[in-house]
C-alpha cells in the first residue's frame, strides 16, 4: 500500500494540520501524526480554539485555577491558547530543527477585531511572540489593507509572520512585498534574518463557494461549466507571482535576490481552507489540485484521512506555461459570464474577518462561562 502522504510530502508539499486542542497534546496525537501522516506543522485560528475549548474536558482544570485566581476572560484565553501553542511548538522542536527552520511551525493569530487596527495589530504580534517564547512560532497577521504596515513591522521586529486571509492577486502581491519590506527594515536592526520565516496563506476552497453562488445565479451553460473552477486557478496565479519574484523577475524580484544572498528564506504560499464545501467535488480536490514545490497545504484532519485513503499525485498542477495559461483562461472565461472577481475577493476578505470576530466572540463567551461555572464549585467547595 501506498503512501500518498508521504509522496505529497516528497512533491515539495508540507503538511500542516489545521487544528489544535489540548486533548491532541494530552494524548499524544499530535506527536503521533507527525510519525504517522507526516504532518510538520499546525495552524490555529479562533474558530479552532472555540471548538477545542467548548468541546474539550481536557481545559477543566486550569480553568479552574484560572477562576481561583480570580483571572478576567481576556487573560485566560491568553494563557490558554499560548500555552497550547507553546506545548505543540515543543512536539514539534525536532521537526524544525531537521527542516533548519522551515518546518516544524506552529500559528497564532492576534485578535480578529484588530484586523483593521495597525498599531494594534503589531503591539498584539509582538505581545504572542513574547509569550509564546518559542523560535518556531508564527504570528498570524490578516492581509488587510491595515495588515500590510503590520506585515512589516513585525518581520521587522524578527517576528515569523504567518499572513492568512489572502484571497486577492492584487493583495498578494502587496503581501510578498510587504514581507520584502520587513526584511530589509530587519537587517538595517541587526537582525539575522536567516532566522525569519514566514508564509502566505492563500485561502482556497471559500472562493470556489462564493464565485459558484454567482455562477448558478447567472444560470447560463456557460457558466454552470465553469463550477469549481475559480479557486484552483487563483491558486496557481498567485503561485505564479511568488515563483516570479523568487526567481528575480522585476523590481520585487531584484529586491529578493538582494536579500537571499543575505540569507533570507522565501514567504512560501501556504493552501489554506482546503477542506471540500461543495459535496459535489472530490474530497480531496485542493490537494491534488495545488502540487508544488516550496509550499504548505494546512489540512484538516478529515480532508487528511480522505487523501491518504484515496489521494492522487500526478505531479506538478500549478506552475509552468501550461498551468498558467489554463489558469489565465479560465479568469478570463469567469469575467466573460459576468463574475467580478475584484468584488468576489472584496467579499471573502470582509466575510473572513467577519467569522473569525464571531468566532471570538463564541470563544470569549464560552471561557466566560467555564470561569463562572469553576469560580462557583471553587466557592461551594471553599
Amino acid at each position: 500500500m501506498t503512501d500518498k502522504l508521504k509522496e505529497l510530502t516528497e512533491a515539495g508539499v508540507s503538511i500542516w494540520l489545521d487544528d489544535l486542542s489540548r486533548e491532541r497534546l494530552d494524548w499524544g496525537n499530535l506527536a503521533e501524526l507527525i510519525t504517522t501522516k507526516h504532518v510538520v506543522g499546525v495552524t490555529t485560528n479562533p474558530t479552532i480554539f472555540a471548538g477545542a475549548l467548548s468541546d474539550g474536558r481536557a481545559y477543566e482544570a486550569q480553568v479552574t485555577e484560572l477562576a481561583k485566581a480570580g483571572t478576567g476572560v481576556d487573560q485566560a484565553i491568553r494563557v490558554i491558547t499560548t500555552d497550547d501553542v507553546r506545548n505543540a511548538c515543543d512536539v514539534f522542536a525536532e521537526v524544525n530543527k531537521a527542516s533548519n527552520g522551515v518546518d516544524g511551525r506552529v500559528s497564532i493569530e492576534v485578535e480578529p477585531g484588530l484586523a483593521r487596527d495597525t498599531d494594534g495589530t503589531i503591539a498584539q504580534a509582538k505581545e504572542l511572540w513574547e509569550t509564546v517564547g518559542r523560535d518556531n512560532v508564527m504570528i498570524k497577521i490578516p492581509a488587510t489593507a491595515e495588515g500590510l504596515p503590520a506585515i512589516t513591522a513585525a518581520t521587522a521586529a524578527g517576528i515569523n509572520v504567518n499572513v492568512t486571509l489572502i484571497f486577492s492577486l492584487d493583495r498578494y502581491r502587496g503581501v510578498l512585498e510587504a514581507y520584502l519590506a520587513g526584511l530589509e527594515q530587519a537587517v538595517e536592526n541587526g537582525h539575522d534574518i536567516s532566522r525569519i520565516h514566514s508564509v502566505g496563506s492563500f485561502f482556497v476552497s471559500r472562493v470556489d463557494v462564493e464565485v459558484d453562488k454567482r455562477l448558478d445565479a447567472i444560470g447560463s451553460d456557460e457558466a454552470k461549466a465553469l463550477k469549481g473552477t475559480a479557486a484552483l486557478a487563483n491558486g496557481r496565479l498567485a503561485y505564479d507571482i511568488f515563483a516570479k519574484i523568487n526567481n528575480g523577475e522585476g523590481e520585487l524580484g531584484q529586491r529578493w535576490k538582494a536579500l537571499a544572498a543575505q540569507g533570507a528564506n522565501p514567504q512560501r504560499p501556504l493552501w489554506a481552507s482546503t477542506g471540500v464545501k461543495n459535496p459535489d467535488y472530490p474530497d480531496t480536490l485542493y490537494i491534488t489540485g495545488l502540487v508544488v514545490a516550496d509550499t504548505v497545504n494546512t489540512i484538516p484532519e478529515k480532508t487528511m484521512d480522505a487523501f491518504a485513503d484515496h489521494g492522487e499525485i500526478t505531479g506538478d498542477t500549478v506552475s509552468g506555461a501550461d498551468a498558467v495559461a489554463d489558469a489565465t483562461q479560465t479568469m478570463a472565461a469567469l469575467d466573460a459570464v459576468g463574475v467580478d472577481m475584484d468584488d468576489v475577493v472584496k467579499v471573502l476578505e470582509d466575510e473572513g474577518v467577519d467569522k473569525f470576530v464571531t468566532s471570538w466572540g463564541e470563544l470569549v463567551e464560552t471561557v466566560r462561562k467555564a470561569l463562572q461555572g469553576s469560580g462557583e464549585v471553587a466557592s461551594s467547595a471553599n
